[in-house]
């Protein structure tokens, strides 16, 4: 992981112009559609976000435009589960984490706290990389960073799950640390 760097806002939940602005892009050569050794298009986007030295390319569309986008929602995920920023103390939770928290009541009446977002929603990136600070600033304890967050820590492990990369990374500074890995 990057070291800590600034404060919240995470880079991962910049608009878009504001990320861009802090990344470096360069364009390459990548294969098209159309199979082997056909359709050799100068398409590849490679985005590095020179705060953190982070990267993220995509070239498998025919637009460099297209391609920009895909890169851009890439670096986001790799911003995500990469790079650590400071946690406030007291309470926290930014007013995109709330509005994605959908409270129900189960069978008995109980309250029950999900979180609401697709994998492939803008917002996603956002809310792994809050999780994730608040994991890191929790010592990797899944039941103190869903207090802090007001979920369960079941539902962090489910928000994991969604991006494979970041329930590695926590599961290996789990077992850094003697903690079981998550599941």
């Amino acid at each position: 992981m990057t070291a800590i760097l600034d404060p919240w806002p995470h880079p991962a939940c910049l608009d878009d112009d504001t990320l861009l602005a802090q990344c470096a892009m360069g364009k390459g050569r990548s294969g098209g559609p159309g199979g082997q050794h056909r359709n050799k298009v100068e398409t590849l986007v490679i985005l590095t976000h020179k705060p953190t030295s982070i990267e993220a390319h995509a070239g498998e569309r025919r637009s460099v435009m297209e391609n920009k986008r895909v890169a851009l929602k890439r670096l986001r995920l790799k911003l995500a589960v990469e790079h650590r920023t400071a946690v406030p103390l007291g309470d926290i939770g930014s007013a995109l984490w709330r509005s994605r928290l959908l409270r129900q009541r189960d069978a008995q009446g109980k309250t029950i706290t999900r979180i609401s977002c697709n994998p492939g929603h803008r917002d996603f990136p956002s809310l792994l990389a809050e999780a994730m600070d608040v994991i890191d600033a929790c010592s990797f304890d899944l039941t103190r960073a869903g207090v802090r967050l007001d979920v369960s820590a079941s539902q962090l492990v489910k928000l994991l799950r969604e991006h494979p990369a970041a329930l590695v990374r926590v599961n290996e500074q789990r077992k850094a640390m003697g903690e079981r890995p998550l599941r």
